[in-house]
């Protein structure tokens, strides 16, 4: 599978709740509680709809909570994972999101390199740091980051 494989990235549906699960456990990423925020969740999928890869967020007014990127280990490094965040960030200043948190114990570079910086977690508003993945399901170990959000971001 590479690149030329992909057809798009849309709104994921709530038949790739399976699908998205399947990728997140295969990743070894939080996977118990990103259904309930399945309208805030995009999945690229292949030329024979198979769900490649996700990224989600949960949205607290002007601020959100970036979780579950996860693409299949084939394309990895192919930039998927970039226009998956890209195609959430559109969809997001729509919303009216206006600051990105994120936690991540693998991806600090890959966010870095898309202007994301580390800050401490006591530094994510309440409704923040009350989400299922400040509190426990990322781990103490995840590194917290921040960004404003690039609603016109290409």
């Amino acid at each position: 599978m590479d690149r030329d494989d992909m057809s798009f990235i849309a709104e994921a549906r709530p038949e790739d709740v399976s699908a998205i699960a399947a990728l997140l456990r295969a990743a070894e990423l939080p996977h118990g509680d990103f259904s309930a925020h399945l309208g805030c969740f995009r999945v690229a999928r292949d030329r024979a709809g198979t769900v490649v890869g996700a990224v989600g967020a949960e949205v607290y007014r002007e601020e959100a909570l970036l979780r579950s990127l996860v693409v299949v280990p084939d394309l990895r490094g192919t930039g998927l994972g970039g226009r998956l965040v890209d195609t959430l960030e559109r969809a997001a200043s729509d919303w009216g999101v206006r600051r990105w948190w994120l936690l991540t114990t693998t991806a600090e570079r890959f966010f870095a390199a898309r202007g994301f910086c580390v800050v401490a977690r006591c530094a994510a508003p309440e409704v923040i740091r009350a989400t299922g993945q400040f509190s426990g399901g990322c781990g103490s170990a995840a590194v917290c980051m921040t960004r404003e959000c690039r609603g016109n971001h290409t």
